[in-house]
């Protein structure tokens, strides 16, 4: 069974991975974000078949304490979050959960 990756944001960052054949998103403009934000996750964390959730992490700021630690700390679906101040290494240990594996290892 093949996991799908999933993104949840305003339409403007949706659309370019739906470009790329994500078939799996939630669509959260920028005004319903503090309202709405919540409701995806949770959607999205309940759907067996997603095994990514990609995010931006400025987006991590509108969500509820309880829906941020439980996506933070989900290990399937696991939480890649695109921007911000994480960087590189941010990433690579979010591929390092996500598959097992450190892809960068020498």
């Amino acid at each position: 069974m093949s996991q799908e990756i999933a993104v949840i944001g305003s339409p403007d960052f949706t659309t370019g991975f739906r470009l790329a054949g994500v078939r799996k998103f939630e669509n959260v403009p920028e005004e319903e974000k503090d309202a709405a934000l919540d409701d995806a996750v949770e959607r999205t964390l309940a759907d067996d078949d997603v095994g990514i959730i990609v995010m931006q992490s400025s987006d991590l700021d509108h969500l509820s304490r309880n829906t941020r630690k439980s996506v933070e700390t989900s290990i399937e679906p696991t939480l890649v979050t695109l921007g911000g101040d994480a960087g590189s290494s941010g990433l690579r240990e979010q591929i390092k959960r996500a598959i097992g594996i450190d892809l960068m290892d020498e």
